[in-house]
């Protein structure tokens, strides 16, 4: 994962969005020793080491990917909200011995304002960021959850928000399956009720025998 995570900095091509990136990822980053360590979630998807960076990254490269389908859409700040759109997470989640702890400041701040600050005053340690630049990222950040009564401030207003925010929402309800079936006694093809999926799972290839 780290080795296909630095290959899709590489191809960020916007210096200021190329510089918040090093920021955040480069190898002697405090946060990067974090980061690439840290859980997506406490119970639904990737909620185990290394998730965060596995979910963030997963997001960002099938943004990538799909960036050149639709015209109109800025690949290089697409593919950095889509890397840094969970970062607030960082300080949600207490990866301990006995396992994953919501923290204070994730209970009463919650990761959306906790991820807008950091990379907010990330930017500021990035000479000559562009303001509207900062402003589409950000945005990208406040708006991931898609809707006010999924936690997001506001919603999805320009096509590097929508396209995040919709593979987000697909990569957490895959990873819902994922966790599904690794949860799924031997021999059954039917999880029970699962919150994030709103449903029980259906796995064909584990019929019953």
């Amino acid at each position: 994962m780290v080795g296909d995570l630095r290959e899709l900095i590489d191809t960020v091509q916007d210096p200021h969005l190329r510089g918040l990136l090093e920021a955040v990822f480069g190898e002697r980053s405090a946060i990067w020793a974090r980061f690439r360590e840290a859980p997506a979630a406490k119970h639904y998807h990737q909620a185990y080491r290394h998730g965060l960076l596995e979910h963030c990254l997963s997001v960002a490269q099938a943004v990538g990917a799909i960036a050149a389908t639709f015209p109109g859409i800025d690949r290089d700040l697409a593919v950095t909200g889509a890397l840094l759109h969970d970062i607030g997470k960082l300080e949600v989640y207490a990866l301990g011995e006995s396992g994953i702890d919501m923290t204070d400041d994730g209970r009463m701040c919650g990761e959306i304002p906790l991820g807008y600050y950091r990379v907010r005053r990330l930017i500021e340690s990035v000479e000559g960021f562009p303001a509207e630049l900062e402003r589409a990222l950000l945005h990208i950040i406040l708006s991931h959850h898609g809707s006010l009564e999924h936690g997001s401030p506001v919603v999805p207003c320009t096509r590097e928000a929508t396209l995040v925010h919709m593979i987000d929402n697909l990569g957490g309800r895959l990873g819902s399956f994922d966790r599904l079936e690794r949860q799924l006694p031997a021999g059954a093809s039917w999880s029970d009720y699962d919150k994030g999926i709103g449903a029980g799972a259906y796995f064909a290839g584990r019929r019953a025998a």
